[in-house]
């Protein structure tokens, strides 16, 4: 009876891990706006840190490919020009967590199709305003340019418990020109709207 429990116990264990990590399947994608565009690899094995490897496509010059660590993994990539400058841009969706429902975006921006540069993502936890009943679950898209990313908006029910207010909170994000000739994402609309 006590080993019938064991196997139990443990094919529920095994079941869980591997639809926890279902969603996050090896990330090998090539995308591309008219012949030039990005080749995008992540093993995403590890919920706390892997790495990316960009390899630039269709580049008139040999750009050069990049790795690097990313905190989370990858559940998606999408290509457009966001900068409006007519070469294709890079944003890739990165999500961490316990229940992988935190998102950030990683911005790779093409310098007439030559090299490669990061592009800024602000952290939505450094702005008072529209952190307020931000507990994650966050969906982005790319339209006309913009990123737009949409969350639950959720209400403080005590000091450790949190519930969905039925309320959702989008947010517009252009690319915007930084300091030092570096390019940023930044706000330029936001709105709330009650979930359907």
């Amino acid at each position: 009876m006590l080993l019938k429990r064991m196997l139990v116990c443990l094919l529920l264990l095994v079941g869980f891990y591997h639809t926890s990590n279902a969603q996050f399947k090896k990330y090998d994608s090539t995308l591309k706006v008219a012949k030039a565009g990005y080749r995008v690899y992540c093993n995403n094995k590890n919920p706390e840190k892997n790495t990316v490897t960009i390899t630039p496509v269709g580049f008139e010059k040999e750009a050069r490919e990049v790795s690097f660590e990313i905190k989370g993994r990858i559940k998606s990539a999408e290509t457009d020009d966001i900068n409006n400058d007519g070469f294709p841009d890079l944003v890739m969706y990165i999500f961490t967590g316990v229940e992988a429902n935190f998102g950030k975006v990683i911005g790779i921006y093409s310098e007439k199709n030559e090299t490669i540069g990061p592009i800024g993502f602000p952290d939505i936890l450094d702005d008072p305003k529209l952190r307020v009943g931000y507990r994650g679950f966050d969906e982005y898209s790319l339209m006309e340019g913009n990123l737009m990313r949409r969350f639950p908006i959720f209400q403080q029910v005590d000091s450790t418990k949190y519930v969905p207010s039925g309320m959702v909170r989008q947010l517009q994000y252009r690319v915007m020109p930084g300091e030092n000739g570096a390019q940023k994402f930044k706000v330029i609309r936001t709105f709330e709207f009650k979930k359907q």
